[in-house]
This record gives structure tokens, C-alpha cells and sequence, in this order.
């Protein structure tokens, strides 16, 4: 499973961070909470993180930017694992691979370099960083399952420390949006 796990994150090298396709108003999102929709928002977006932070040890510019990704790829497989233990419990599958729609995104990302792949990878943090943390918080007060509802509140204070921290670097580099 670990294994399967790795290939995912491996295939989708260069995703970006949005949560959401499209985007809906913060009511209309809470209303559709479900466990499921959680395990797989949740597990798209720690491909992602993982996939990314690989690419910006890669094609980041500066040393801060490479190592904020070491910490997004450590923590992110950690979170990765536990989810899938946590969804297991719920009986529901894990996302194994970031949707076939968000492909440009990779090309986009994995062809920029330096201070430009900087600015464009922090805006994609910073805005996958709210959002998962406003999907964590839905999920710890929400989730009908005892096993999510404890992993999203035990995940929560680790995604909203990465976004103090994505914050800090976004507004250095300015790439405060992108």
C-alpha cells in the first residue's frame, strides 16, 4: 500500500494546491461536508504537497523556499499515512493520484526556475494552506467518524503552522497571489 502510495506521489510531481476545482461559496462547501469528500480532498492535497515540495527542492531559488518543501514532504507523508490508516477505519479508499484536470499545473510549475518558481509555488502554499486549514476545521468539528474527526484535529495545528510560515515566505518573495 506504501508502495502504491509513493508511485502516486511520484506521478503527480508538480501539482498545485487548490482544494478546490471549483470554487463554491464557504457555506455551500460546509453544507456538502462528508467524510468521504473529506478523505479525498484531504488525500489529493497531500499528494500535492508531497509532489510540489520534491519539485521545489528542485527548482526553488532560495534556500528558505527549499527548505520550508523539505518540511512540506516530511510532515505531508506523514499526514498521507495517517490519513489512509484514519480513511481505512471509515471504510473509505484514499485518492491514489492527484485528478487527470490539474496535469497543466504540473508542466506549468515543473517548467519554472529560480526566483519565478519561487514566487509561483509560496502563491500555490499559501492559498492550498487556507484552504486546508478551513477543510481541517470542518472536518474536526464535523466528520461522523471518530478516527477522521481525531485526525483532522490532531492535523490542524501542524496546517496552520506550515500556513504562518508559508505567509512569512509569500510576503518575502512577494507572491502574495498569483
Amino acid at each position: 500500500m506504501i508502495k502504491t502510495w509513493n508511485v502516486a506521489c511520484a506521478m503527480v510531481l508538480g501539482m498545485s494546491t487548490s482544494l478546490y476545482a471549483d470554487e463554491k461559496p464557504r457555506a455551500d462547501r460546509e453544507q456538502a461536508y462528508s467524510d468521504a469528500m473529506f478523505v479525498e480532498k484531504a488525500g489529493i492535497c497531500g499528494l500535492e504537497e508531497v509532489a510540489l515540495g520534491k519539485i521545489a527542492q528542485t527548482n526553488a531559488e532560495r534556500a528558505d523556499v527549499k527548505q520550508f518543501a523539505a518540511r512540506m514532504v516530511e510532515d505531508h507523508a506523514k499526514c498521507n499515512e495517517k490519513l489512509m490508516a484514519a480513511a481505512k477505519t471509515a471504510g473509505v479508499e484514499t485518492p491514489v493520484a492527484v485528478p487527470q484536470e490539474r496535469k497543466k499545473e504540473i508542466e506549468r510549475l515543473q517548467a519554472l526556475r529560480g526566483a519565478e518558481f519561487d514566487r509561483a509555488y509560496l502563491s500555490k502554499q499559501l492559498k492550498g494552506h487556507e484552504k486546508a486549514v478551513a477543510l481541517f476545521t470542518t472536518a474536526s468539528e464535523k466528520a461522523q467518524n471518530a478516527e477522521l474527526k481525531s485526525f483532522a484535529a490532531q492535523t490542524l495545528p501542524t496546517l496552520k503552522e506550515h500556513y504562518e510560515m508559508v505567509k512569512k515566505l509569500a510576503t518575502a518573495a512577494g507572491a502574495g497571489g498569483e
